[in-house]
Formats: C-alpha cells, sequence, structure tokens
C-alpha cells in the first residue's frame, strides 16, 4: 500500500510539466479565437459594403474576403491542432494514472511518450500555421498601405 500511494504521489508530480502544458495551449487558443473573431467581424463590414458597390472596388472587396477566407482556414487548422494537443496531453496524464494504478507501467511508457510527442508536434503544426497567418496579415495590410 505504501508503494502504491508513493507511485500515485510520483505520478502526480510528473503530471504538474503537462499541466503547465494545458494552461500553455489554453492561451493559444485565447489567441487563436480572438483572432478569427476580428476576421469575422472585418468580414462582415466588407460584406456590407460590397452591397452597394461595383467594378473595381467590388473586385478590391473581394480580395480582401478572399484573403480573410484564407486566414480563417489558418487559424481553423490552427486551432484543430492545438486542440489535438491538448486532448493528447490529456491522454499522457490519464495514461500515467493508469499505469501507475494498474502497475502495468512498461506497457503503458510507450504509448504515453508516443503522445507527449504528438501532443509537441500538434503543438508546433499549431503555431507555425499562426506565424503564417500573422504572415499574410502583415503582407496584406503592407500591400493595401502601397495603394
Amino acid at each position: 500500500m505504501e508503494s502504491r500511494i508513493a507511485d500515485i504521489t510520483h505520478v502526480i508530480q510528473l503530471s504538474v510539466a503537462p499541466a503547465f502544458l494545458l494552461v500553455a495551449i489554453g492561451n493559444l487558443l485565447m489567441i487563436l479565437s480572438a483572432r478569427l473573431g476580428r476576421i469575422v467581424d472585418r468580414r462582415r463590414v466588407l460584406e456590407d459594403r460590397l452591397g452597394g458597390l461595383s467594378g473595381d472596388a467590388a473586385a478590391g472587396i473581394e480580395t480582401e474576403l478572399a484573403h480573410l477566407n484564407r486566414r480563417a482556414a489558418l487559424i481553423y487548422f490552427a486551432t484543430l491542432s492545438a486542440v489535438l494537443g491538448a486532448l493528447a496531453v490529456c491522454l499522457v496524464v490519464a495514461g500515467a494514472f493508469l499505469g501507475a494504478l494498474l502497475e502495468v507501467e512498461m506497457k503503458l511508457a510507450e504509448g504515453v511518450a508516443g503522445l507527449f510527442v504528438l501532443a509537441m508536434i500538434s503543438m508546433l503544426v499549431s503555431w507555425s500555421l499562426l506565424l503564417r497567418e500573422v504572415y499574410l496579415t502583415i503582407r496584406v495590410g503592407a500591400a493595401r498601405l502601397h495603394r
């Protein structure tokens, strides 16, 4: 009984790092959500303006709407990747506890390690997509300034 409590205590100590990772993922999701909200708001403004325009002005708005759609897609996939990473981290913690409770650590160790690697890859993808979206935002903004 004593060693089992020690094992569970050790797992709790080890799950602190994944808990901080979940906080970081939550912050990333808030950033992504805010960016998506701004994209949606801008799209609504442009769609309202588009109704009364034609010619070059309408074409310019259509071009900007296409850029917004691309940015929204990047944010969507970044969000999807971040959520998958968060789910993988939760499974890491659950696997660690199951391993300690069922005393099958060796069988679960490879799976837990694989899930942690999957979580890191998911976060890498999410941050990369966010970086790409920020680049597109700056590039389109700079092009608008030069017109």
